[in-house]
Order: structure tokens, then sequence, then C-alpha cells
């Protein structure tokens, strides 16, 4: 009867134990305090038999049921216990998992040394005493700890397969994760694997039959009969093992049966689904590019000649020529390899996307007159109709008479491979031609073929090996073991147990699709084929147009003749235009100046054009410099004696102070720019030797002036020319410098030239002197503080003093020219120039002082959107339009004073509106916008002075700043009224819903990060903004460093709208010692990452989003984008705002992080080659 109770008991305590998981807060509080109150004295005297029927009693409430007087002591003894031992040891094992378990340990915190020792010591032991321990574990983490599982490697017995399916490193990869893994006694020997390197990786030497009863098991080919221990292998498995290797499900269907019977999981590496987040998984292409690769090295081998063409003493040598039918991985592979040999190579494809590989490859694509697509599902092309086949039977007819070389690559998933070259095609061919078959095991593409031999058919070498990737063993054992090893992490990505979860429904292209698509078998229960899955990406089919919008078409078709007419309107209404400026014209002087307007604006925009993308920044700056000329301006209208005598003079001494800000400090940033870009290599430069030219300039202009000679006008020439030179040296890094300085002797020459024509007194003289020399001072101060990752912001800043330079100029012109109104014949062109440089000036003024605080953080850089802001900005504008008409009508000073004031207010204002309602990512085309305006405010300043320096140096910086803001306004696919006025979208956005991002996120820690950088040779990282924000240069450089010592190639991508101002991002790597010649824009890089391993993606999102040419209702739609996507792997971390689309080509993983701990240990593993696991350095992607 007692032991039927007991009995009972026990039953309880299995049945309530997922109730353990609920109360083990409770238990815990409760036995934290129990242990401080009974054993916290460490009295060994008392003996734990009085303790049990307490700690029974205290137990039976939180389970709700009657408790015995169970003796519970960890250590497992039962002084006193009346308990039969069966219970005692149940109780027992049930604390046990209490105390070791859970995931809040029971003694965690608990100061009983004693207690805190037991559970230390009966962790691992614990399992032999209690099944329920599993249960509770699956609480929290579900799955079979890795520490539990056996990994077995046996040695492959098929017939001249010399591949094994674990290479050490694959080996040491597993153990890192916490298997066990077992090989089987020179399983890698054929490999060149000897068993000693899979010792030092950790793993265990055994025999055959250990190995395949291992809980894991991973083969290259499936299970067959093995004649020296007369048993199939899959006898010889562990009932319910899991089983990695190639199946064929559909054409081994016995073998299928048999796994079954032995209930066991199998993942079929030759099911992996085709889709992009499975490419590191994906073992047939693995095999398929090393099979593409070894069929033309055995058809060189074969072949009597060379592949390239030669010319020698002894005569020419044709090169070869290659037809490679199918252009699919190894199709590819072939076309690479032979192009790499220098033969002419020629490839065939029913899908356009491969004939464009074909291309990007170097090779003649060649294609029938049917156009018919051949895309078909998983990666392969589909079966064509009849039509199509007899028109590309013709071709290859035609081809066999030419080609040396032909190797064939077509298959049809689970058909026998389509005959392509038949018989009599053969017999056309050259003798000594040679003709390779990678379709020989399904039955071949080539009617003469015979699979798995070397053979010769009337002179033609015929190769029909179907174990091509095992000719290459160690090469395609590592591939292979790489892609098996990747697989088994990211179906399980736990870093304690083993588990994935096997779906039935699931989206296109995530881990659950490549899960389900791999496990074929499932505990015995055949899984095979996998459903189809949800959200499959098809392509929509062009609508059929109606006959209206034929019609239409049709209507809308613009033949040459009217597009020749438009043309020809245009140029006549340029060509009206100056006729009637000439018949408006005041004087002969303003026709003069519209003359050196015009001509320098069209040198200004062919020079710009010409500035090299990366010198973007320093362009913006020495501009910036030039814009500083506004101080000729000030100068002009400079009066008194030591200091300014009335309002005018005043304004105009503001003027030349803050122009002469902009001068200083902006040359001397260009120069810190530019000495950036200098590498170790470069030869030294002289660049002081540049103040010869600029004393004879300066110096020969004063010897003139007291010899009595007026060359003002020929400086000022010199001058302009000068700063077009400043312009055009910016055209590449080795006259960069040179650039620099001719815009120093130009703004130089332009001065002294003014101070010439002016002949101050003295007095005067030391006025200006001391407004330039203060301004100056402050400029260099300024420049010498700023940090590069500051420079959007000082660029703002100088803007904003060019404006307001432009402001006081024109109000102060106005104001010493009045009393010559009625007199002059030019007044009125006097007072509308006077205006317009109002206008302008206070617009570049507030709009640049609300983009400094933008970019300083001073302001939100999320766009203001006010209630009625294009109203109001239009209000704004039409006010400032209508008190022109009093200021021209009245003649009065009060009346055109209060109008100038009241224009400036408005411009000031509008400014502000226009430029607080654009985000900060839009600052590129905001600064570049801001810079033109300062141009032509300096124009107006020309205009109103008339000064050719002025108009020229205008000229050319009005037409920079437009051109780069034209530039930034084409690499976001939007219309620079779109930016300015606060738009959303692009040009292409389309009004629907955007695409919804459906994926999954992965983890990834600095282990990973170093095994995917050591693993890539050819590496792409592409900066965004999130770089500048973390000054992230710094490491980034210490990286790229160690990879180019280590032999990778290793470049960067720039968008030209990546950061704050164009060019910055140049800046930033230049500054951190990054080699310019590395770092390369969009349009040159774009093409290269097909052909990358590994692309870094560091502080970007919408620069390379795939968004923008995939979703026609995304914000980014159209915008030229980095195609990240098409490299092999993606690893990226960026920043905050659009749905990142990328995430459905790839996995994307955070790796970098500010953290400078862990920069330091991505950099060490990358040295070092390895690096200390560290799962606190996990990140989640955004």
């Amino acid at each position: 009867m007692g032991m039927s109770v007991y009995s009972t008991l026990g039953h309880i305590l299995i049945v309530l134990t997922t109730e353990l998981c609920v109360k083990i807060d409770q238990l815990k509080q409760w036995y934290r305090g129990f242990c401080l109150g009974t054993w916290a004295c460490h009295d060994r005297s008392v003996g734990f038999s009085t303790v049990h029927s307490s700690l029974s009693h205290r137990l039976a409430p939180l389970f709700s049921f009657p408790c015995c007087g169970v003796c519970v002591f960890i250590g497992g003894g039962r002084s006193g216990c009346t308990a039969p031992p069966c219970v005692s040891a149940m109780a027992s094992s049930l604390l046990r998992v209490v105390a070791t378990s859970c995931s809040a340990p029971l003694f965690s915190g608990v100061a009983c040394v004693r207690l805190q020792a037991s559970a230390r010591s009966v962790k691992a032991p614990c399992l032999r005493f209690f099944r329920t321990q599993q249960a509770l574990n699956r609480c929290a983490s579900p799955g079979i700890p890795y520490k539990q599982l056996t990994v077995g490697v046996p040695k492959e017995i098929f017939q001249n397969e010399r591949r094994v399916a674990l290479s050490p490193a694959g080996v040491q990869a597993l153990i890192k994760q916490g298997f066990n893994v077992v090989v089987e006694s020179g399983a890698g020997e054929p490999s060149k694997f000897p068993d000693q390197h899979y010792i030092q990786a950790g793993a265990t030497i055994k025999d055959v039959k250990d190995v395949l009863a291992s809980d894991v098991l991973v083969k290259v080919r499936a299970p067959v009969f093995n004649p020296e221990l007369g048993a199939h292998e899959v006898e010889l498995m562990k009932e319910a093992a899991t089983l990695f290797s190639f199946i064929y499900p559909a054409q081994n269907p016995e073998l299928m049966d048999m796994l079954s019977q032995r209930k066991a999981t199998v993942l079929a590496m030759d099911q992996v689904p085709r889709v992009t987040i499975a490419q590191g998984y994906d073992a047939l292409s693995s095999m398929a590019n090393i099979a593409g690769y070894k069929a033309v090295v055995l058809a060189a081998n074969s072949f009597g000649r060379f592949f390239t063409g030669q010319i020698t003493a002894a005569g020419k040598v044709p090169p070869a020529k290659v037809l490679i039918i199918g252009g699919g991985v190894a199709g590819l592979a072939a076309a690479g390899t032979a192009r790499s040999m220098g033969a002419i190579v020629r490839g065939f494809d029913t899908r356009a996307a491969a004939l464009e590989q074909f291309k990007s490859l170097g090779a003649e694509t060649l294609e029938v007159d049917i156009k018919e697509a051949g895309d078909g599902q998983g990666g392969y092309a589909k079966e064509m109709s009849k039509e199509f086949i007899e028109a590309e039977m013709k071709l290859f007819a035609k081809q066999c008479l030419e080609v040396d070389i032909l190797i064939s690559t077509a298959l049809i998933p689970g058909r026998k491979a389509p005959i392509l070259i038949t018989k009599d095609m053969v017999e056309s061919m050259k003798d000594g031609s040679v003709v390779v078959d990678l379709a020989a095991e399904a039955g071949g593409n080539i009617e003469t073929t015979v699979p798995g031999e070397l053979s010769v058919h009337k002179g033609v070498t015929h190769i029909g090996f179907t174990d091509l990737p095992s000719r290459l063993p160690t090469q395609s054992s590592t591939l292979y073991s790489n892609n098996l090893t990747k697989l088994i992490r990211a179906i399980s990505p736990s870093t304690e147990n083993f588990n994935y979860e096997v779906k039935e429904k699931f989206n296109y292209g995530t881990m659950d699709h490549v899960i389900r698509g791999s496990v074929v078998m499932q505990n015995g229960t055949n899984l095979f084929p996998a459903p189809l899955p949800d959200n499959i990406p098809v392509a929509a089919p062009p609508k059929p147009k109606s006959k209206q919008e034929l019609a239409k078409e049709k209507a809308a078709a613009v033949s040459p003749f009217k597009a020749t007419l438009t043309t020809a309107g245009m140029y006549t209404g340029g060509l009206g235009t100056m006729l009637g400026l000439g018949l408006a014209a005041p004087n002969a002087a303003f026709t003069q100046m519209v003359t050196i307007f015009g001509l320098a604006t069209i040198v200004g925009y062919h020079t710009v054009w010409g500035v090299s993308p990366a010198l973007h920044s320093p362009l913006m700056s020495v501009t910036n410099a030039i814009s500083g000329l506004t101080a000729v301006g000030g100068l002009s209208l400079m009066g008194g004696g030591y200091a300014p005598s009335s309002s005018a003079e005043t304004l105009a001494v503001a003027a030349a102070f803050i122009s002469s800000v902009n001068i200083a400090g902006g040359f001397l940033v260009t120069k810190k720019m530019l000495d950036m870009f200098k590498r170790p290599t470069d030869p030294p430069e002289y660049n002081y030797l540049y103040l010869l030219p600029t004393g004879v300039f300066v110096g020969g202009y004063g010897v003139a002036m007291q010899a009595g000679y007026n060359i003002e006008q020929m400086m000022y020439l010199g001058s302009g020319m000068c700063c077009v030179g400043a312009l055009a040296g910016l055209s590449n890094q080795s006259t960069a410098r040179l650039g620099n300085a001719l815009g120093m002797m130009g703004v130089a020459g332009g001065i002294a030239a003014t101070l010439g024509f002016l002949k101050p007194t003295p007095e005067l003289l030391a006025q200006m002197s001391a407004a330039m020399a203060v301004g100056g001072t402050a400029g260099l101060g300024i420049a010498r503080k700023i940090q590069i990752t500051d420079l959007p912001q000082l660029v703002a800043a100088f803007h904003s003093l060019v404006g307001l330079a432009a402001v006081l100029t024109c109000v102060a012109e106005y104001m010493i020219e009045y009393p010559h109104f009625a007199t002059d014949p030019s007044a009125n062109l006097t007072k509308i120039i006077a205006y317009l440089g109002t206008f302008i000036g206070g617009v570049t003024f507030s709009g640049s002082l609300v983009a400094y605080g933008k970019l300083q953080g001073v302001l939100s850089s999320a766009p203001l959107h006010l209630p009625g802001r294009h109203a109001m900005n239009a209000g704004l504008m039409a006010s400032s339009v209508g008190l022109m008409i009093p200021y021209m009508l009245d003649p009065s000073y009060t009346t055109g004073i209060t109008c100038l004031g009241s224009v400036s207010a408005l411009s000031a204002v509008m400014g502000l509106t226009l430029t607080a309602a654009i985000g900060g990512a839009d600052m590129p085309v905001v600064i570049t916008v801001l810079n033109s305006y300062s141009g032509w405010a300096l124009c107006a300043e020309g205009f109103l002075l008339n000064n050719n320096l002025l108009t020229i140096v205008g000229a050319l910086i009005g037409s920079s700043g437009a051109i780069l803001s034209y530039i930034m306004c084409v690499a976001m696919n939007r219309s620079l009224a779109n930016v300015i006025l606060g738009g959303y979208g692009t040009s292409s956005t389309g009004s629907g819903k955007p695409m919804e991002i459906i994926g999954t996120h992965t983890e990834v820690n600095v282990d990973q990060t170093v095994e995917m950088i050591k693993d890539a040779q050819n590496i792409i990282i592409t900066p965004g903004y999130g770089l500048c924000a973390a000054k992230a240069q710094y490491p980034i450089a210490e990286l790229v460093k160690m990879l180019q010592e280590q032999g990778k190639k290793v470049r960067f991508g720039i968008h030209p709208v990546a950061g704050r101002m164009p060019g910055q991002l140049n800046v930033l790597l230049a500054e951190a010692g990054v080699p310019y010649d590395i770092v390369l824009e969009m349009e040159e890089i774009n093409e290269d990452f097909a052909e990358t391993d590994l692309v870094l993606v560091i502080g970007a999102n919408d620069t390379v989003n795939s968004a923008a040419l995939e979703d026609p209702n995304s914000i980014i739609a159209g915008m030229p984008v980095l195609e990240v996507w098409k490299s092999k792997q993606v690893r990226g971390r960026g920043l905050h705002g659009l749905e990142r689309r990328s995430t459905i080509f790839s996995t994307l993983v955070h790796w970098f992080h500010t953290s400078k701990c862990t920069r330091f240990k991505v950099e060490k593993g990358v040295e070092n080659g390895t690096a200390a696991p560290s799962y606190s350095d996990c990140y989640r992607m955004a």
C-alpha cells in the first residue's frame, strides 16, 4: 500500500513538472530565504533529517498536492528519510532540475556556499536521474544541446568519389558551435586531408561502424551498399538519425524507403532552394562551378593547340574558339576560365539574364531569331517550343563548323538531358576538336557522348566524365564543407541547442523556405516534394494596349521635323533674348558686362563638369573661398578715415570683414582636405614655389601702378582666369593643389587691383587692412579648429556670410548712389540689380543658417512641414515681387530703403521656411543650391559695381553650384523643385502602396564576422552617413590596411549623395589614410558587385536599397543605387528610415559597432585569423 502511494506520488510529480516552470520564480524566492535562514550559520551539527519535513511542507502549496516527508538534500543523502529509495531519488532529481536547468537558476545569488557548490557539482550527472530534465529544458530553449550530438563523417565509397563531406576547417567550425565530431579513419586522404589534420581540428578518429551510428551523419554521395561490411550504409545508421547529403529523392525512391524504415530525418543538399538567401548553402552551384572550371582544363589538355593566340618568329597561332551551351553556374565558370586563357568564347542560353552574364565575362552571345523567354523555375531554363528548338539546332550546326571546343551544360531537373548536338554536327567539326559534355551523368547533350569515359569519334575527342568535381577533390571538399556547415548553422541559429522547425506554409526566399525545401524526410515521413512557397515573385505580363492607347502613342511620336523645329525654337528664343538685352541696355558698359557674364558661365559650365566627384568637397570649399571676393564690393564702398563716416560705409566695412573670413578660412580648409589625399608613395611637393608667380602678378601690378599705368582690367582678367584654373585644377588629384594655389593667386590679384583702382588714403587703407586682417584671422582660427566631420556645417556657415555680405553691399550701394539716380541714365538698372542682389543674398543668408543648424544638431534634421507652407512661400515671393512696383516708381529715398529693408526680411523668412522643410538627408542638394545662390549674388554685385572680376567669379560659382545640384538630383531621381520645396518621393514614385518586406533577421558575433572577412578575397565597402556620424573612418582604414596586407582586394563604393555634402565621404576616408585610388564612384564600381565575395554596408540605407529598382511605389523609386545585392554576400549596418529591401536578397548582419572594444576584436580577429567568442557582441539587423 505504501509503495502504491509513493508510486502515485511519483506519477503526479511527473505529470506536474510543467507547472514547475510557472512556479519557479516563487520557489526561488522562498528557497533563497530558507537557505539564508537555515544554513547560513554553517553549523555542521544540524542534521538534514530535521529539515526535509519542513521543506516538503513548504513545497506542497507550490504544487497543490500533499507532499510526504521526502529528503531533498541535494547531495543525495537520506539521513532519517523513511521514503523508498526510488521516490527519494525522484524528488532529489526533481530538485536538481529546479536547481540547474531553469532560465533563472534556483541557487543563483544564494549565500550558502555548500548549496552553491552542490548545484555546480550535479549539473552534468543530473541527466541520468529524471527524464523531465529535457522537457524542462525545452520550456526555455527547444532542441537538443549541441554537446549531446555527435556528427559523423564517413569515407565516401562510391566509385571514383574522392571528396569528403567535412574539411578540417568545417570540423573546427562545428566543434566551436558545440557538436562532437567523429571522422572515419582515412576519410579525408583522397582530398589531401590526413587524419592528423582532423585530430588537430578537434575530431575523434573512429571506424566506419561507429561513424555511421552517429546522431548526425554528413555525406557527399547518397548512402550505398558497403561491400566490405556486407550491409547497406542505411542499415548501419542510428535509428532516428539526421542525414545531410546529396540524395536526389526523385531518382532514388528505394533509398527513401530504406531511410524511412530507419525513422531518419534527411536534408538533401541537392534540394536547397535556389534563392538568394541560400547562396551560401547551394552545394549544387559550388560543384557546378568546379565542374565548369575543370571542363576547360581537361579540354585544354586534350586540345592540340594554344588557347590564346600568339604571333611568334615561327608563325602565327590563332586563338581557340570555344562554344558554351548553357549560362548556368557551370557554363559561366567555363566561360570565365576559357576567356582568361585567351580563347574566343561564345555563349548561348535561352535566358536573357544568362546572356547578359556571358557579356559581362567578355564572351560573344549567340541568339536565334525567334523571341521566346526561357526562364524556368529554380534557376533552370524551361523547355522551349518546337520552333525555337529547330532554330537553335540550326545555330548549333553552323557553330560546329567554326568552333574548336564545345562545352554543353544543359539539364532539365528530374528528366533526361536533351540532345542538342547530333551525330552529324559532331562529324562536321574539325579534326582535333574537343567536346565536353557536363550533362553526361543525365544522358548527355551530345549524341555521341559515352558517359563516364574519354572517347574519340571521327577525330573529335569526347570528354564524358561524370565525376569532374571529384577530379578537384581538395577544392570541392572545401566548398562542400563550407556549404554544409553554413546550412547547419543557418537552420539552427541557437548558440546552445540544435533545433529547427519544418513548416508547411512559408514565404518565398526566407529561412523557412530553405528548411522546408531541404528537408525531404522527417522522422521517417517522406516530405518530398516540398509545397510551393507563398509570395513567389512573378513578373506581371505586360498588359495589352488598347486601340486608344496605341493611337495616342502614335500621335505622341515626335517626327524628326518636330524635333528639329523644337531645337530651332530654343535657339531662336536664346538669340532673341540677347537682342532684347541689347536694346534695353542703358549703356555700352552693361552690354560688355552681359558678354563677360555669358562667356564666364559657359567656361564655368564646362570646367565644373570635368571635376572629379571625389574632389567635390574641395570644389565646394574653394568656391566658398573665392566667393569671398564680395570683399571687393565692400572695399569699393568703404570711406572715411580710420573709421567709417556714414551708415553706408559701416555696412561696407562689415561686408569686407565677413568676406575676409570666407577667404582665409575657405582656402585653409581646402588645403587641409587636399593634404589628406596625399599618399606615402606620392613624390614630394614644393608648393611654396607658387609664391613666385603670385609675387610677379601682384608685385608687377604695384610697379606698373607707380609708373602710371592703368591695367586694372587686365588684372581682373588675370584674376578671373586664375579662378577658372582653380576649378579646372580639381579635375584630378595630381593638379588639385595647383588649383588651390591658383585660387589664392586670383583672389590676391583681384583685391590688389581693387585697392590700386581705388587709391585710398593712408587712413582709409588702414581701415581696409584692419577689417580684412581681423576677418582673415578669424577665418584662419575657425578653419584650424574645425573637424573634418563638421565640414558640411562650415560650408553652410560660410555661405551665410556670403549672402549677408551681398545684402550689405547692395544696400550700401543704393545708399551711396541714390543722390545720382536723378541724372544717371542707368539708375533703373542699378536699382533693379541692387534689389535682386538683396533678395538672393537674404535667401542665401537665412537658408544657410538653417542648414547649419540642422547639420550641427542645433535644429532637428527632420523636415518642418508648416501648415500651408507652399501658400506661405508663394505669398512671400509675391510680396517680394510686388514691392518692386513702389520701389521703381517712387523716387524717394525713404520708399527705396524701406523696400530694400522689407525684401531683405521677406527673403530671409523665405529662406528659413524653404530650408526648414527639407530633411537632413537632402542636405547635399541644399548646400549645392546655396553655393549656386552665393555665386549669383556675387554676379549681382559685379553688375552693380561694373566689376568684371566679380561677374566672372560669380558666374563660375553660380554654374558650379547649379551643376552640382543637378548631379545630386539625378543621383536621387528627383527634380530640383521637388527637393527645394520639401517634396516626397522621386520623379518615378507611384501612387500605390509600397511592397511589404518579408524576411528574417540573423545575428552575428565577432567570430562569424571574422570568418566572413577571412573567407572573402574581393571585398567592397559601401559607407554612408552613418560612418560620418560614428567617426568610423579610422577603424575602417585600419581594417582595410590589414586586409590588404593579407593579399585581399578591398575597395570602396561611394554614392553621389552619401554624406551631407558632395564628396564628404571621400574626404573622411582620405583623412583616415585610405588611398584615393581604391575609393570609386557608383558608376565605376556598380558592374563589379556580381564578382564580389563580400560587401560591407556601413551606415548606408537608401543608397544601397533595391526598392529603388524593384518597387515602383517606393519613395526612392528610380533612384540610382549601389547594387550590393548582386554580390555573393552582403553584411551591413545601416541607419533607420526606409524599409530595407536588401534583406530580401541576402541576410544582412550587423557586424560593425561604434564600441571600441568590438572594433578591436574584429581587427584582431582579422589580423590573427580568429577571435574569442563573445555573445555580447551580437547585433540585431536594422
